[in-house]
């Protein structure tokens, strides 16, 4: 479980075939203390450390690939980090899994005084967890949604989230991670579950059985 507070960013040092999927060495940029067996938010993405001499090694899976940005990445691209949280942490953004819902696409940028906003285009089972001053994970980055149409969402990003993330690399066509409020998930699922229990009971009550 991630915060989407990015703790600092690394930069693609291999990438080497591994089968389906790729074994991806990333250098911190600063200061990052983990170990063999850690689990990693990349660009949002949960990864496991499998070795950490001297870049961190992580194994991306085929699926991983498929249904994320990660196979796009190249040597001496910029990724966001951040490492698992702990129990008694300060959650500083939001819940986040490090499982990608899925990829969307940048289709705007433009400053607004201080702040520099992106319009992202996303596919609809995703915008449909989407909501006006919620919650989302965009590379790994925990983001308020400012403005939502059925089509794309937007976001207005600080000046300190554009210097500490690599969001401010990328603009117009670029291809992002998103990962929408797990909450929202889990509200629709525990609905669902009622109105079929609910279906069941009016069913037994037709019957005679209750």
């Amino acid at each position: 479980m991630f915060t989407g507070i990015v703790e600092t960013t690394g930069i693609v040092t291999a990438l080497k075939k591994a089968g389906r999927g790729i074994d991806l060495c990333v250098s911190p940029e600063s200061g990052f203390d983990v170990r063999i067996g850690d689990s990693v938010s990349v660009n949002g993405v949960c990864l496991t450390v499998v070795s950490k001499v001297p870049e961190m090694l992580f194994n991306v899976s085929p699926e991983t690939l498929r249904s994320t940005n990660l196979g796009e990445l190249k040597v001496r691209d910029r990724v966001n980090l951040e490492r698992a949280l702990r129990l008694g942490d300060r959650l500083g953004g939001h819940l986040v899994t490090g499982h990608v819902d899925g990829i969307g696409r940048i289709i705007e940028r433009r400053r607004e005084g201080e702040y520099t906003l992106y319009r992202f285009e996303a596919p609809m089972d995703i915008l449909r967890y989407v909501v006006v001053k919620g919650s989302v994970a965009v590379d790994g980055i925990s983001l308020t949604v400012t403005a939502l149409d059925n089509r794309t969402f937007s976001v207005a990003i600080i000046p300190h989230t554009m210097k500490v993330t690599n969001i401010g690399q990328k603009g117009a066509g670029d291809k992002v991670n998103i990962e929408v409020d797990i909450i929202g998930k889990y509200i629709e699922r525990l609905m669902g579950q009622r109105e079929k229990g609910d279906g069941l009971m009016e069913l037994l009550r037709k019957e005679g059985f209750a």
